[in-house]
């Protein structure tokens, strides 16, 4: 059968990315001094090879692109997080749960949703906070992107109406990573491309928190809209989506990495990123069949393929929603036969650059006052090149 294009498939430096227009970028740039001004090596810990300037490179754009995530977390968290944690509370700097009618659509997914979704906004902040403070430990400086903060929020009651880095309102979501993690026969890293779960959420653009008030409400029988739980459902597949691309892009950086200790860093944030993955792999898989306009979130538990309506046991086994669990699949070399692993983790495909396409194609940097993105996407786009130089020295 034919396979859609998907985001796996892009220009992998920034000059491609910006010359194609795939996306457009504010007229801003990210300064020197957020780098090293030195290649001298800081002294590590282990097999006794240094902290490279491609290390903190690394290490930088990492931290970059955890504030990213820790921002669109928070908003989430603001509007669907947990707010009964229970005897081991999270200690979030904010107060979530704002639009319980939101949280109620996330329910079908889960009913842990409000707790995972604090949980992870919680690991994210964790994440970008512990990477500044090893950076600043050796010498380097810390990444802040705060000033690209000009996003607004959630006009729902009681969010916090300041800038924010991400945009949640007009998101375009690929969803080939369902499929892709089922494939018994492809790997991108082999130029495997792969169908939608959802292909209406890859079209368009679609909210994935509630835009106002307006948005939230039950009826007399106390049930949302369908509107309000396309949006839950958009949220559910939306946070698989952000967190796949983690469990690549680190072991993809790993192989780059000189120092030991700071390879162990990577192992082992990108550990937690691929928990987070396969977490929310599991709960997009209960999104409800329902229809909210021009978007339909198929059943995909009817053996049938939502892109062209083809059937047969192997269309059932692309979309069967309890088949969470990686695929064994081709890698390295076919000869060597099929392993279940993290797919992709080579840089071309899985790499920083790659990382950051994928997140302004998704929207989230997409400014609703010019229609185009603000200058954070020129920004990592910067970092991500310097980390996607690093070649690893032994």
């Amino acid at each position: 059968m034919k396979k859609s294009e998907n985001s796996m498939k892009r220009p992998t430096n920034r000059r491609a990315f910006l010359t194609n227009g795939m996306v457009a970028v504010g007229a801003a740039t990210i300064g020197a001094s957020l780098l090293p001004s030195t290649s001298a090596a800081f002294s590590g810990d282990g097999d006794g090879a240094p902290i490279t300037k491609g290390d903190i490179a690394i290490l930088t754009f990492l931290s970059a692109l955890e504030q990213v995530e820790a921002d669109l977390w928070i908003q989430y968290a603001e509007l669907g997080g947990a707010t009964n944690q229970g005897l081991s509370p999270i200690d979030l700097p904010f107060t979530g749960g704002l639009a319980p009618d939101y949280i109620t659509g996330l329910l079908v997914l889960d009913g842990d949703m409000p707790q995972y979704i604090s949980d992870n906004t919680d690991d994210e902040i964790s994440h970008h906070r512990f990477l500044n403070n090893y950076l600043e430990s050796k010498g380097a400086k810390q990444i802040d992107l705060s000033r690209f903060a000009i996003l607004p929020p959630s006009q729902v009651t009681g969010v916090p109406q300041k800038g924010r880095l991400t945009n949640l309102k007009q998101l375009t979501i690929d969803t080939s990573w369902w499929t892709r993690y089922r494939s018994e026969t492809a790997n991108p890293d082999f130029g495997g491309t792969f169908e939608n779960a959802v292909p209406d959420l890859a079209k368009g653009q679609h909210p994935a928190i509630p835009l106002s008030d307006g948005d939230l409400g039950v009826d007399a029988n106390g049930n949302i809209s369908n509107h309000l739980q396309a949006i839950a459902n958009t949220a559910g597949f939306h946070f698989a989506f952000i967190e796949q691309g983690g469990s690549s892009l680190y072991p993809a950086l790993a192989q780059k990495v000189t120092n030991l200790e700071v390879l162990r860093i990577l192992l082992s944030i990108g550990g937690s990123e691929i928990t987070h993955f396969q977490t929310w792999h599991d709960k997009a898989g209960n999104a409800t069949n329902i229809t909210d306009g021009n978007l339909t979130f198929p059943n995909l538990n009817a053996g049938v393929d939502p892109n062209n309506g083809a059937t047969g046991n192997n269309i059932a086994d692309e979309f069967q929603t309890n088949l969470i669990m990686p695929e064994p699949t081709f890698f390295l070399d076919k000869k060597l036969g099929a392993v279940s692993i993290i797919r992709p983790t080579s840089t071309q495909q899985g790499g920083a650059v790659a990382s950051v396409v994928s997140f302004a194609e998704d929207g989230l940097f997409l400014d609703p006052s010019t229609n185009r993105n603000t200058g954070i996407v020129d920004a990592l786009m910067r970092l991500a090149e310097e980390a996607d130089e690093a070649r690893r020295k032994i």
